[in-house]
């Protein structure tokens, strides 16, 4: 087996190269943020997180959502009001 002396070593870890943009918070709100974290997880990751559970909660309310619909039985009575079945 073959050892490098420390000064070179590679890197093993490499990270992506992304524009990185600074926001403000209060700390209330930072704490707030990391609850939803693990440790060592960036604030990045834990935001990308809740962001992915609201798009699935929206899509989750979206499609559940009641609001311009009637019921089965709302609808068989309208249907058999306009086309009443013949004896």
């Amino acid at each position: 087996m073959c050892w490098k002396p420390l000064n070179t070593i590679e890197p093993i870890v490499t990270i992506d190269k992304m524009e990185i943009s600074t926001i403000q918070l209060s700390k209330e709100t930072k704490k707030k943020i990391s609850s939803f974290g693990a440790k060592g997880d960036s604030y990045d990751n834990i935001l990308n997180k809740i962001y992915s559970m609201a798009v699935k909660e929206q899509l989750r309310e979206f499609l559940m959502s009641d609001e311009g619909y009637i019921s089965l039985d709302e609808f068989e009575k309208e249907v058999n009001k306009k086309w009443p079945r013949s004896k």
